[in-house]
C-alpha cells in the first residue's frame, strides 16, 4: 500500500513557518519509504496536523482529555535548578516532564514542591542520569516505574481505555564508541519489549541525532531540521522495527519551535530532541513543539507535546492523623477516664474490647488534642535568584545569546551558593537556639537534615525469576510472599514442642503492663491504628488497667485482636542492588 501525505496542513492555532513560501518538490511528494512499512493511511479534509493523514485505521484509539507532556537536556541539576525547572512546570503547565544529563548518583523517587521525581542514575560518578517528574495530578496516576541506568528510566501510567507507559532516554553523543552506541540501543529494545503491547508508548528524550529535513513515510515528516548523520539512520531503524512514529517532524512550525539545541554563541541550531509515540496512537498526538521562552540555564528548548489521554482518577487516600503531643490538653485525659470507667469489661472478647477501646481514645483526641502542622520544607533559593533568573529567560526568549546572557546565567549560580550558604547559617542558629531549650529531639533532627546523606526511596524490585518488578502492586505482592515464606520456614523453628505435663503459669498483672507502657520511648511512629504511644501514657492507671484486662483475656482465650496482628513493614535498602529483597534488605 502507498502512504498518502498531506503538505498543506497547519495545527490549529499554529504558524506557518516561512518554509510555507517554498515550491513543493516531488521529494516532498513522495516521501522515501523504508521497508516494512505497509500501514493503510487516510485523508483527513479537516484534520489540523499531518498525524492525522498517516494514522492506521484499524484498531484506532480514542481519547478524550488533554495533556501536555514534556523532554529536556538541564545540562546539570545543580544547585538551584531544581526549583527552577519546578516553577517553569507549573508556568508552561507541563504536566509530566522527562530530563535528560541530570548527572545524580544512585536512583530511586521523592518528593518536593508538589511533584514527584522519579531518577536514575549512574551508581558512582555524576555522568548521564535521567529523570521523570511528574506534577500532583498525574503523579497519583503512576503504577510504577523502572529505573534502568543512567540512560533510561520508564513510569507506567494508569488510564482508560489503556495504560500509558514514558520512557525517557539520553543517547550516547556522535562522539561515543559504537559499542556504547550498541548498548544502549540493545537495552533500550530491551525495555521496550518488556512494555505490554496494548499499553500507549511514548519514548522522549535527548537522542544526540538529526533525523534531518528528509521524510521518511510512516515514521518522520516534513517538518526535520539539517541534513541527517548515522545516529539520525540508528534512530531511524529503531523506530521502524518498533512501529514509532516521531512527532515533532509532523507539525509545521516556525524554525525557532522546531530546533531543540542552541550553541552557546547562537550562531549554530539543531534537533536531535525528539518525542516518539506507537504508531497506533500517532492521532492522539495533537501538536508538538519547543518553548523558546522557558529557559533554566540550559543551551537545549523545552520540547512538548500535548497529547489526548485520558489518566484513570486514583481516590485520594487518608493522611495518617499526627497529633501534637506536645502539651496534651487535660480535657483528653478527663474525658478517656471517663469512658473507660464506663467500660464493661467482664468476659468481653479481646477483639470486641479492643476497638471499642481504639475509637474512644481516637474520638476524643480528635475533640481534644490539635493536629500538627506539616512541617514544609524550607525554600532556600531566594526572590533575588528567582529574579535573575527571570531576567535570563526574558533573555533567552529574545534571541540573546551573548556576554549579558552568559553574565546572567553566572550571576544566578553565584546567588544560589550564597543562597545556600544563608540557608545553612539560617538552619545553624535554629538548632543552637533548640540546644538551649532543651529540644534535643529537634536539635539532631535539623542536623541531620543538613549533614545526613539523601537516600531516596527504591519503587521497584526483583521477581524470583530475575524479572524486574515496577508496579507497586506487584512489588507489595513480592513482599507479601517473601515474608510469608521467611516465618514459615522451618529452619526459623529451634525447638520442638513435646506433649507433657506442663506447670500453668499466672496470669499476666498490672505491674508487667504498667512496666511495659513507661519502657515505651515517645515520639515512636504509630502501627496502623494511627494510636502513638503518648495517648495511652496521658490516661495515667485507668489505661493501665483497661490494657492488662485485654492481655489477661488474649492469654485465656489465645485470640489476638485483629489490629494486634497488622504490621507495616518499610524496606531499608542496604548496600548493593536494591532490587534483591532477599539479600539487600533489613
Amino acid at each position: 500500500m502507498t502512504d498518502i501525505t498531506r503538505t498543506d496542513i497547519v495545527p490549529d492555532g499554529g504558524t506557518r513557518g516561512p518554509e510555507s513560501t517554498k515550491p513543493t518538490t516531488g521529494e516532498e511528494q513522495h516521501p522515501v519509504t523504508r521497508a516494512g512499512r505497509n500501514d493503510v493511511a487516510a485523508l483527513n479534509p479537516t484534520g489540523s496536523a499531518e498525524t492525522e493523514t498517516t494514522r492506521t485505521i484499524s484498531g484506532r484509539m480514542n481519547f478524550s482529555k488533554e495533556h501536555k507532556i514534556g523532554t529536556w537536556n538541564v545540562r546539570t541539576m545543580n544547585r538551584g535548578k531544581l526549583d527552577i525547572v519546578f516553577k517553569e512546570m507549573d508556568r508552561t503547565a507541563v504536566e509530566i516532564l522527562g530530563i535528560s544529563e541530570l548527572k545524580w548518583t544512585d536512583m530511586g523517587h521523592f518528593q518536593s514542591n508538589g511533584c514527584k521525581v522519579f531518577f536514575s542514575g549512574h551508581e558512582r560518578i555524576k555522568r548521564n542520569g535521567v529523570a521523570l517528574i511528574c506534577n500532583k495530578t498525574t503523579a497519583a496516576s503512576v503504577l510504577g516505574y523502572n529505573p534502568v541506568n543512567d540512560r533510561m528510566i520508564s513510569i507506567r501510567l494508569d488510564g482508560q481505555p489503556v495504560k500509558t507507559t514514558i520512557i525517557q532516554v539520553y543517547a550516547p553523543t556522535s562522539a561515543a564508541s559504537d559499542e556504547d552506541t550498541q548498548n544502549f540501543y540493545g537495552r533500550l529494545q530491551d525495555l521496550v519489549d518488556s512494555v505490554p503491547r496494548g499499553d500507549a508508548l511514548v519514548i522522549m528524550g535527548d537522542w544526540n541525532a538529526k533525523i534531518g529535513e528528509e521524510p521518511v513515510a510512516g515514521i518522520s515528516g516534513r517538518h526535520g531540521l539539517g541534513e541527517r548523520n548515522e545516529a539520525g539512520e540508528r534512530m531511524l531503524d529503531f523506530c521502524e522495527a518498533n512501529r514509532l512514529v516521531i512527532s515533532n517532524t509532523w507539525f509545521q512550525q516556525p524554525k525557532r519551535r522546531l530546533y531543540t539545541w542552541t550553541s552557546p554563541d547562537g550562531q549554530y541550531r539543531n534537533q536531535i530532541d525528539y518525542i516518539l509515540v506507537r504508531k497506533r496512537w500517532q492521532s492522539a498526538v495533537k501538536s508538538a513543539n519547543t518553548l523558546p521562552g522557558a529557559d533554566c540555564g540550559t543551551d537545549h528548548e523545552l520540547l512538548v507535546a500535548i497529547i489526548h489521554i485520558k489518566l484513570r482518577k486514583v481516590k485520594k487516600q487518608d493522611r495518617v492523623k499526627k497529633y501534637s503531643l506536645n502539651e496534651i490538653p487535660e480535657r483528653y485525659s478527663i474525658e478517656v477516664k471517663n469512658s473507660f470507667a464506663a467500660l464493661d469489661l467482664t468476659e468481653r472478647k479481646p477483639d470486641e474490647l479492643w476497638q471499642e477501646v481504639e475509637d474512644i481514645i481516637k474520638k476524643a483526641a480528635d475533640r481534644n488534642i490539635p493536629r500538627a502542622k506539616k512541617q514544609k520544607k524550607s525554600k532556600w533559593l531566594s526572590k533575588k535568584a528567582i529574579e535573575i533568573a527571570d531576567k535570563r529567560r526574558e533573555a533567552k526568549k529574545q534571541g540573546i545569546h551573548n556576554r549579558e546572557f552568559r553574565q546572567l546565567n553566572a550571576d544566578f549560580q553565584y546567588q544560589a551558593r550564597k543562597d545556600k550558604e544563608n540557608h545553612l547559617n539560617r538552619v545553624c542558629a535554629e538548632i543552637e537556639a533548640d540546644n538551649q531549650r532543651g529540644r534535643t529531639r529537634d536539635v539532631f533532627k535539623k542536623i541531620r537534615d543538613i549533614t545526613g546523606e539523601f537516600k531516596p526511596r527504591v519503587g521497584s524490585l526483583k521477581s524470583n525469576a530475575g524479572g524486574d518488578l515496577c508496579e507497586e502492586s506487584l512489588v507489595k505482592e513480592r513482599w507479601r510472599v517473601y515474608t510469608e515464606d521467611l516465618y514459615r520456614s522451618d529452619h526459623n523453628i529451634t525447638t520442638q514442642f513435646t506433649e507433657g505435663i506442663y506447670e500453668e503459669e499466672a496470669p499476666i498483672i498490672e505491674e508487667e503492663v504498667r512496666k511495659a507502657v513507661k519502657s515505651l520511648a515517645n515520639g515512636k511512629s504509630p502501627g496502623s491504628d494511627e494510636l502513638p504511644i503518648e495517648l495511652f501514657k496521658e490516661v495515667g492507671e485507668e489505661g493501665v488497667i483497661v490494657l492488662t484486662v485485654i492481655c489477661q483475656r488474649i492469654w485465656c482465650t489465645g485470640v489476638w485482636p485483629k489490629r494486634w496482628k497488622e504490621s507495616i513493614y518499610i524496606p531499608i535498602p542496604k548496600k548493593g542492588d536494591p532490587e534483591f529483597a532477599q539479600t539487600t534488605e533489613r
